[in-house]
Protein backbone atom coordinates (compact mmCIF):
# COMPACT_ATOMS: atom_id res chain seq x y z
CA UNK A 1 0.00 0.00 0.00
CA UNK A 2 0.72 3.30 -1.00
CA UNK A 3 -0.14 7.10 0.12
CA UNK A 4 -2.34 7.02 -2.78
CA UNK A 5 -3.74 3.77 -1.92
CA UNK A 6 -5.15 4.49 1.35
CA UNK A 7 -8.97 4.96 0.98
CA UNK A 8 -8.73 1.91 -2.06
CA UNK A 9 -7.26 -0.27 0.98
CA UNK A 10 -10.17 0.96 3.31
CA UNK A 11 -13.01 0.81 0.47
CA UNK A 12 -11.42 -3.21 0.07
CA UNK A 13 -11.89 -3.72 3.76
CA UNK A 14 -14.76 -2.18 4.85
CA UNK A 15 -13.03 0.35 6.79
CA UNK A 16 -15.02 2.33 8.66
CA UNK A 17 -12.16 5.13 10.08
CA UNK A 18 -8.45 6.49 10.20
CA UNK A 19 -7.51 8.80 12.23
CA UNK A 20 -4.02 10.48 12.30
CA UNK A 21 -2.73 11.75 15.03
CA UNK A 22 0.37 14.16 16.59
CA UNK A 23 1.61 16.58 19.18
CA UNK A 24 4.54 17.68 18.36
CA UNK A 25 5.73 18.62 21.87
CA UNK A 26 5.22 15.84 23.38
CA UNK A 27 7.12 13.80 20.33
CA UNK A 28 3.75 12.07 19.94
CA UNK A 29 2.49 10.09 16.38
CA UNK A 30 -0.09 7.52 16.30
CA UNK A 31 -2.76 6.37 14.19
CA UNK A 32 -5.94 4.65 14.83
CA UNK A 33 -7.68 2.51 12.68
CA UNK A 34 -11.57 1.36 13.13
CA UNK A 35 -12.54 -1.21 10.94
CA UNK A 36 -16.43 -2.22 11.60
CA UNK A 37 -19.28 -0.56 14.41
CA UNK A 38 -21.65 -3.26 13.10
CA UNK A 39 -21.54 -5.09 16.48
CA UNK A 40 -20.92 -2.59 18.80
CA UNK A 41 -17.91 0.10 19.94
CA UNK A 42 -14.47 -0.36 18.28
CA UNK A 43 -12.50 -2.48 20.24
CA UNK A 44 -8.58 -2.84 20.20
CA UNK A 45 -4.56 -2.69 21.79
CA UNK A 46 -2.43 -0.37 21.77
CA UNK A 47 0.76 -1.77 19.79
CA UNK A 48 3.51 0.61 20.40
CA UNK A 49 6.58 0.02 17.98
CA UNK A 50 8.99 1.42 16.32
CA UNK A 51 8.25 1.56 12.58
CA UNK A 52 10.02 1.82 9.26
CA UNK A 53 7.63 4.21 7.46
CA UNK A 54 4.62 5.59 8.38
CA UNK A 55 2.86 4.13 6.02
CA UNK A 56 4.10 0.37 7.37
CA UNK A 57 2.55 1.98 10.90
CA UNK A 58 -0.97 2.67 8.85
CA UNK A 59 -1.16 -0.52 7.05
CA UNK A 60 -0.53 -2.49 10.38
CA UNK A 61 -3.18 -0.91 12.38
CA UNK A 62 -5.83 -1.01 9.36
CA UNK A 63 -4.67 -4.82 8.79
CA UNK A 64 -4.93 -5.20 12.95
CA UNK A 65 -8.17 -3.38 13.19
CA UNK A 66 -10.01 -5.29 10.21
CA UNK A 67 -8.27 -8.75 12.30
CA UNK A 68 -9.68 -7.94 15.34
CA UNK A 69 -13.35 -7.44 13.96
CA UNK A 70 -13.28 -10.95 12.76
CA UNK A 71 -11.92 -11.54 16.71
CA UNK A 72 -14.80 -10.51 18.31
CA UNK A 73 -17.35 -12.07 15.99
CA UNK A 74 -16.24 -15.04 16.08
CA UNK A 75 -15.70 -15.31 19.42
CA UNK A 76 -19.64 -13.89 20.28
CA UNK A 77 -18.68 -10.99 21.60
CA UNK A 78 -20.49 -7.26 20.72
CA UNK A 79 -17.56 -5.03 19.60
CA UNK A 80 -16.44 -4.30 16.61
CA UNK A 81 -12.88 -4.10 15.21
CA UNK A 82 -9.85 -1.47 16.26
CA UNK A 83 -6.65 -0.47 16.72
CA UNK A 84 -4.05 2.11 17.63
CA UNK A 85 -0.55 2.10 16.84
CA UNK A 86 1.85 4.29 18.56
CA UNK A 87 5.26 5.54 16.35
CA UNK A 88 7.89 5.15 19.29
CA UNK A 89 10.43 3.17 20.56
CA UNK A 90 8.94 0.42 23.13
CA UNK A 91 11.86 1.19 25.57
CA UNK A 92 11.10 4.85 25.51
CA UNK A 93 10.73 6.50 28.93
CA UNK A 94 8.13 8.93 29.49
CA UNK A 95 5.47 7.19 29.23
CA UNK A 96 3.23 9.28 31.15
CA UNK A 97 3.62 12.02 28.35
CA UNK A 98 3.28 9.75 26.11
CA UNK A 99 0.16 7.78 26.86
CA UNK A 100 -1.81 10.63 28.73
CA UNK A 101 -1.33 12.73 25.26
CA UNK A 102 -2.77 9.50 23.54
CA UNK A 103 -5.59 9.45 26.00
CA UNK A 104 -7.23 13.16 24.78
CA UNK A 105 -7.03 11.81 21.11
CA UNK A 106 -9.15 8.84 22.25
CA UNK A 107 -11.32 10.76 24.62
CA UNK A 108 -12.44 12.66 21.64
CA UNK A 109 -13.87 9.56 19.50
CA UNK A 110 -16.73 9.46 22.71
CA UNK A 111 -16.98 5.92 23.11
CA UNK A 112 -16.51 4.75 19.52
CA UNK A 113 -13.32 3.09 20.72
CA UNK A 114 -12.28 1.56 23.63
CA UNK A 115 -8.79 0.26 24.00
CA UNK A 116 -5.95 -1.96 26.58
CA UNK A 117 -2.68 -3.28 26.49
CA UNK A 118 -1.08 -4.99 23.71
CA UNK A 119 2.95 -5.18 21.95
CA UNK A 120 5.19 -2.94 23.83
CA UNK A 121 2.57 -1.54 26.27
CA UNK A 122 1.87 -2.50 29.63
CA UNK A 123 -0.50 -2.11 32.82
CA UNK A 124 1.00 0.85 33.94
CA UNK A 125 0.79 2.32 30.78
CA UNK A 126 -3.02 1.84 30.75
CA UNK A 127 -3.21 3.55 34.13
CA UNK A 128 -1.87 6.88 32.50
CA UNK A 129 -4.38 6.58 29.90
CA UNK A 130 -6.93 6.21 32.13
CA UNK A 131 -6.30 9.64 33.72
CA UNK A 132 -7.12 11.01 30.49
CA UNK A 133 -10.26 8.78 29.10
CA UNK A 134 -12.43 6.18 30.32
CA UNK A 135 -12.89 4.27 27.15
CA UNK A 136 -9.92 1.53 28.60
CA UNK A 137 -10.64 -1.90 28.51
CA UNK A 138 -7.33 -3.32 30.43
CA UNK A 139 -6.62 -2.36 33.71
CA UNK A 140 -5.07 -3.12 37.40
CA UNK A 141 -8.17 -4.93 39.47
CA UNK A 142 -7.77 -1.46 41.98
CA UNK A 143 -9.17 0.43 38.86
CA UNK A 144 -12.03 -1.53 38.31
CA UNK A 145 -9.91 -3.50 35.37
CA UNK A 146 -9.56 -7.70 35.69
CA UNK A 147 -5.80 -7.58 35.69
CA UNK A 148 -2.98 -8.75 33.77
CA UNK A 149 -4.77 -10.37 30.24
CA UNK A 150 -1.46 -12.41 29.08
CA UNK A 151 -2.01 -15.72 31.04
CA UNK A 152 -5.98 -15.51 29.46
CA UNK A 153 -4.50 -14.90 26.04
CA UNK A 154 -2.00 -18.03 26.65
CA UNK A 155 -5.07 -20.49 28.02
CA UNK A 156 -7.48 -19.77 25.43
CA UNK A 157 -4.29 -20.44 22.64
CA UNK A 158 -3.86 -23.85 24.78
CA UNK A 159 -7.43 -24.66 24.40
CA UNK A 160 -7.03 -24.24 20.40
CA UNK A 161 -4.16 -26.79 20.95
CA UNK A 162 -6.40 -29.12 22.40
CA UNK A 163 -8.52 -28.91 19.89
CA UNK A 164 -5.98 -29.20 16.85
CA UNK A 165 -4.37 -32.01 18.66
CA UNK A 166 -7.77 -33.61 18.77
CA UNK A 167 -8.18 -33.26 14.96
CA UNK A 168 -4.76 -34.53 13.96
CA UNK A 169 -3.80 -36.88 16.90
CA UNK A 170 -7.03 -37.99 17.85
CA UNK A 171 -6.61 -36.75 21.09
CA UNK A 172 -6.67 -33.14 23.02
CA UNK A 173 -3.89 -34.32 25.65
CA UNK A 174 -0.66 -31.94 24.76
CA UNK A 175 1.01 -34.21 27.24
CA UNK A 176 4.49 -35.24 25.60
CA UNK A 177 3.40 -33.13 22.10
CA UNK A 178 6.72 -31.46 21.40
CA UNK A 179 5.17 -27.97 20.49
CA UNK A 180 8.07 -25.51 19.16
CA UNK A 181 7.59 -21.81 20.63
CA UNK A 182 8.25 -18.82 19.10
CA UNK A 183 8.42 -15.73 20.77
CA UNK A 184 8.54 -15.18 24.73
CA UNK A 185 6.87 -11.90 25.23
CA UNK A 186 3.93 -11.73 27.67
CA UNK A 187 2.05 -14.56 26.39
CA UNK A 188 4.33 -16.54 24.77
CA UNK A 189 6.17 -16.96 27.43
CA UNK A 190 3.00 -17.78 29.82
CA UNK A 191 2.04 -20.26 27.15
CA UNK A 192 5.83 -22.13 27.85
CA UNK A 193 4.74 -22.42 31.40
CA UNK A 194 1.05 -23.71 30.87
CA UNK A 195 2.59 -25.97 28.74
CA UNK A 196 5.43 -27.06 30.88
CA UNK A 197 3.20 -27.66 33.51
CA UNK A 198 1.09 -29.90 31.66
CA UNK A 199 4.12 -32.12 30.59
CA UNK A 200 4.46 -31.02 26.67
CA UNK A 201 7.94 -31.08 25.20
CA UNK A 202 9.16 -27.95 24.79
CA UNK A 203 11.71 -25.68 21.75
CA UNK A 204 11.76 -22.35 22.33
CA UNK A 205 13.19 -19.17 20.51
CA UNK A 206 13.14 -15.73 20.82
CA UNK A 207 15.33 -12.57 19.24
CA UNK A 208 16.01 -11.33 23.08
CA UNK A 209 18.36 -14.19 23.80
CA UNK A 210 18.79 -13.50 27.55
CA UNK A 211 15.16 -14.23 27.83
CA UNK A 212 15.66 -17.15 25.48
CA UNK A 213 17.84 -18.11 28.33
CA UNK A 214 16.22 -17.20 31.36
CA UNK A 215 12.89 -19.19 30.24
CA UNK A 216 14.68 -22.66 29.19
CA UNK A 217 16.77 -22.70 32.21
CA UNK A 218 13.47 -22.34 34.37
CA UNK A 219 11.46 -24.96 32.81
CA UNK A 220 14.61 -27.01 31.34
CA UNK A 221 13.45 -26.48 27.65
CA UNK A 222 15.70 -26.99 24.60
CA UNK A 223 16.42 -23.49 23.13
CA UNK A 224 17.04 -22.84 19.56
CA UNK A 225 18.85 -19.83 17.44
CA UNK A 226 15.46 -17.37 15.68
CA UNK A 227 15.89 -18.76 12.35
CA UNK A 228 16.24 -22.37 12.97
CA UNK A 229 12.53 -22.44 15.11
CA UNK A 230 11.13 -23.49 11.02
CA UNK A 231 13.20 -26.61 11.17
CA UNK A 232 12.12 -27.89 14.59
CA UNK A 233 10.91 -31.27 14.25
CA UNK A 234 8.08 -30.81 16.45
CA UNK A 235 4.44 -32.14 16.25
CA UNK A 236 2.74 -28.63 17.02
CA UNK A 237 4.05 -25.06 16.06
CA UNK A 238 3.16 -22.32 18.16
CA UNK A 239 4.30 -18.47 16.67
CA UNK A 240 3.97 -15.68 19.40
CA UNK A 241 6.27 -12.76 17.59
CA UNK A 242 4.69 -10.42 15.46
CA UNK A 243 2.71 -11.45 12.06
CA UNK A 244 3.48 -12.54 8.27
CA UNK A 245 5.94 -15.34 9.30
CA UNK A 246 4.15 -18.12 7.69
CA UNK A 247 4.79 -17.12 4.18
CA UNK A 248 6.36 -18.73 0.73
CA UNK A 249 9.92 -19.27 2.67
CA UNK A 250 8.95 -20.51 6.14
CA UNK A 251 6.28 -22.72 5.60
CA UNK A 252 8.07 -25.40 3.08
CA UNK A 253 10.46 -25.41 6.11
CA UNK A 254 7.87 -26.61 8.94
CA UNK A 255 8.10 -30.52 10.25
CA UNK A 256 4.86 -30.23 12.28
CA UNK A 257 1.40 -31.55 11.87
CA UNK A 258 -0.67 -28.53 13.35
CA UNK A 259 0.37 -24.72 13.62
CA UNK A 260 -1.20 -22.77 16.47
CA UNK A 261 -0.25 -19.83 18.13
CA UNK A 262 -0.91 -15.81 19.60
CA UNK A 263 0.19 -14.22 17.42
CA UNK A 264 -1.69 -11.57 15.28
CA UNK A 265 -1.83 -12.27 11.03
CA UNK A 266 0.32 -15.01 11.18
CA UNK A 267 -0.38 -15.71 7.15
CA UNK A 268 1.70 -13.48 5.13
CA UNK A 269 -1.43 -13.40 2.92
CA UNK A 270 -4.20 -15.83 2.28
CA UNK A 271 -2.21 -17.68 -0.10
CA UNK A 272 -0.01 -19.36 2.72
CA UNK A 273 -3.50 -20.56 3.91
CA UNK A 274 -3.75 -22.77 1.10
CA UNK A 275 -0.12 -23.30 1.43
CA UNK A 276 -0.29 -25.25 5.04
CA UNK A 277 -3.22 -27.07 3.67
CA UNK A 278 -1.74 -28.73 0.97
CA UNK A 279 1.09 -29.37 2.91
CA UNK A 280 -0.90 -31.34 5.33
CA UNK A 281 -0.51 -28.57 8.10
CA UNK A 282 -3.61 -27.97 10.41
CA UNK A 283 -3.65 -24.65 11.10
CA UNK A 284 -5.45 -22.75 13.70
CA UNK A 285 -6.93 -19.24 12.58
CA UNK A 286 -4.60 -16.93 14.41
CA UNK A 287 -7.35 -14.72 15.79
CA UNK A 288 -9.74 -17.44 16.55
CA UNK A 289 -6.89 -19.41 19.37
CA UNK A 290 -6.05 -15.67 20.59
CA UNK A 291 -8.92 -13.94 21.27
CA UNK A 292 -8.80 -15.36 25.13
CA UNK A 293 -7.37 -11.98 26.33
CA UNK A 294 -10.08 -10.15 24.92
CA UNK A 295 -12.65 -12.33 25.77
CA UNK A 296 -11.35 -12.33 29.34
CA UNK A 297 -10.88 -8.35 29.42
CA UNK A 298 -14.12 -7.25 27.75
CA UNK A 299 -16.04 -9.38 30.97
CA UNK A 300 -16.06 -6.81 32.99
CA UNK A 301 -17.35 -4.15 30.77
CA UNK A 302 -20.77 -3.08 32.33
CA UNK A 303 -20.78 -5.94 35.14
CA UNK A 304 -19.02 -6.22 38.36
CA UNK A 305 -15.62 -8.33 37.70
CA UNK A 306 -15.72 -12.07 37.93
CA UNK A 307 -12.33 -13.90 37.03
CA UNK A 308 -14.31 -17.80 37.40
CA UNK A 309 -16.89 -16.20 35.09
CA UNK A 310 -14.41 -15.01 32.29
CA UNK A 311 -12.18 -17.81 32.61
CA UNK A 312 -15.01 -20.44 31.56
CA UNK A 313 -15.71 -17.49 28.36
CA UNK A 314 -12.37 -18.08 27.54
CA UNK A 315 -12.24 -21.96 27.38
CA UNK A 316 -14.90 -21.93 25.15
CA UNK A 317 -12.15 -21.21 22.66
CA UNK A 318 -12.01 -25.16 22.39
CA UNK A 319 -15.78 -25.39 21.08
CA UNK A 320 -15.17 -22.33 18.51
CA UNK A 321 -12.01 -23.87 17.17
CA UNK A 322 -13.97 -27.17 16.72
CA UNK A 323 -16.58 -25.03 14.44
CA UNK A 324 -14.00 -23.91 12.30
CA UNK A 325 -12.66 -26.94 11.29
CA UNK A 326 -16.33 -28.70 11.00
CA UNK A 327 -16.91 -25.80 8.64
CA UNK A 328 -13.63 -26.41 6.91
CA UNK A 329 -14.92 -29.97 6.09
CA UNK A 330 -18.13 -29.66 5.70
CA UNK A 331 -17.12 -26.92 3.13
CA UNK A 332 -13.99 -28.47 1.61
CA UNK A 333 -11.92 -25.10 2.33
CA UNK A 334 -8.99 -24.23 4.06
CA UNK A 335 -9.43 -23.36 8.15
CA UNK A 336 -8.64 -19.87 7.70
CA UNK A 337 -11.28 -18.91 5.01
CA UNK A 338 -14.20 -20.91 7.54
CA UNK A 339 -12.33 -19.09 10.48
CA UNK A 340 -14.17 -15.77 7.89
CA UNK A 341 -17.08 -17.54 7.35
CA UNK A 342 -17.44 -17.99 11.04
CA UNK A 343 -17.42 -14.10 11.72
CA UNK A 344 -18.97 -12.70 8.56
CA UNK A 345 -21.75 -15.23 9.18
CA UNK A 346 -22.33 -13.30 12.88
CA UNK A 347 -21.75 -9.63 11.16
CA UNK A 348 -24.25 -10.13 8.81
CA UNK A 349 -26.65 -11.91 11.56
CA UNK A 350 -26.52 -8.83 13.91
CA UNK A 351 -26.43 -5.54 11.36
CA UNK A 352 -30.15 -5.07 11.41
CA UNK A 353 -29.94 -5.36 15.05
CA UNK A 354 -30.25 -1.84 16.78
CA UNK A 355 -27.26 -0.15 18.11
CA UNK A 356 -28.07 -1.14 21.69
CA UNK A 357 -23.86 -0.50 22.17
CA UNK A 358 -24.10 3.66 21.65
CA UNK A 359 -25.83 4.13 25.23
CA UNK A 360 -23.39 1.61 26.94
CA UNK A 361 -21.55 2.70 30.29
CA UNK A 362 -18.20 2.36 30.05
CA UNK A 363 -16.70 2.45 33.81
Amino acid sequence: MNANGIFEYMKKYNHENLFLCQDDRADFKAVIAIHSTVLGPAAGGIRLWKYDSEMDAIEDALRLSRGMTYKYAAAGLNFGGGKIVVMADPKREDREVLFRTLGKFINRLGGKLLTGQDVGTTLDDMEYLFMETPYVNTLPQYLGGIGPISPSTAFGVIQGMRAGAKEVFGSDDLKGKVVAVQGLGSVGSSIVEQLHEIGSNLVITDINQEVSNSVANKIGARRVAPDEIFDVDCDIFCPCALGGILNEHTIPRLKCKLVCGAANNQLKDERQGDLLAQNGILYAPDYIVNSGGAVYDADRLGRTVNIERATKKVARIYQTTEKVFNIAKKKGIPTYRAADILAEERIKAISGVKRFWENMEIR
